[in-house]
């Protein structure tokens, strides 16, 4: 029955995510990865997702996002990213709607005021109310896990301030996202990409038994495409940023801060 639906997507579903502990090691420290600010690709310009036959919307643009359910303060409604960041995007959609599936796009390049709204302040209440006991770099250490800090320093900027960070999932071509196991942005070890093969909280649960095939299946066919995974979100993906460079041992990252051209 999966073989017909998903045919050669199939087996996709059915591979292991491994276990992403290295992964979090390497996602600290990422912002001292080198950046190649003379190579041909750092300069490289920004596009609309939409001008590559991309679906999506900005999560943080509208008021039906929860877990904020209003729009927030400096968002931008338009998806923005990197050429090459598109060009593999597209390929990864063609892909999918070959299976009447597409990608679905909640955010690209991201403006400060909203990363800044998200580490300063939203996740700090919302950390400070769910664990009181959290305090000072404990908190911060947190907080960092979902909301990197909202730097403009050129050598150290936040991932989603490149253009070469991308939050997103799979969709039906009607637009219903496939089940992930939980919301975009729950910033909990709900989120985290191994978390359903790691922990079960219900054996045998089919809910868990389809929301780790779908992960799987987004793992598999970004990382297919050269994408880097942040091993506490399954709906964050890179190319070319730090974060990818350290993941991937690249000997630098190929994007620094973008801005786009309107």
């Amino acid at each position: 029955m999966f073989t017909r639906v998903f045919g050669s997507l199939t087996t996709l579903r059915a591979q292991p995510i491994p276990d992403l502990g290295d992964k979090r090691l390497k996602k600290i420290g990422a912002r001292d990865w080198p950046i190649d600010t003379e190579g041909e690709s750092f300069n490289e310009s920004m596009h609309r997702v939409e001008s590559y036959r991309l679906v999506g919307r900005n999560h943080y643009a509208h008021d039906r996002n929860p877990p904020y359910w209003r729009v927030i303060d400096g968002a931008i409604d338009a998806l923005w990213l990197r050429r090459t960041v598109c060009e593999k995007l597209a390929r990864i959609d063609a892909r999918l709607r070959l299976h009447g599936l597409r990608l679905h796009i909640y955010d690209g390049w991201r403006p400060t005021a909203v990363q800044a709204y998200f580490h300063d302040v939203w996740m700090v209440e919302e950390l400070t109310a769910r664990r009181p006991d959290l305090k000072g770099e404990a908190l911060m250490e947190e907080v960092e896990r979902y909301w990197s800090a909202p730097t403009v320093d050129p050598a150290a900027p936040a991932p989603h301030a490149t253009g070469a960070a991308v939050d997103l999932t799979i969709a039906w071509e009607n637009g219903e996202p496939l089940y992930m196991g939980c919301i975009f942005d729950d910033p909990t070890a709900l989120a985290h990409t191994d978390r359903f093969e790691r922990v079960f909280d219900d054996t045998g649960s089919y809910s868990i038994e389809e929301a780790r095939a779908n992960r799987r299946l987004l793992y598999w066919v970004m990382l297919d495409e050269g994408f880097a995974n942040h091993p506490d979100e399954w709906w964050h993906y890179s190319f070319g940023d730090q974060m990818w460079a350290k993941q991937t041992g690249a000997p630098a990252a190929l994007y620094g801060l973008a801005e786009p051209p309107e």
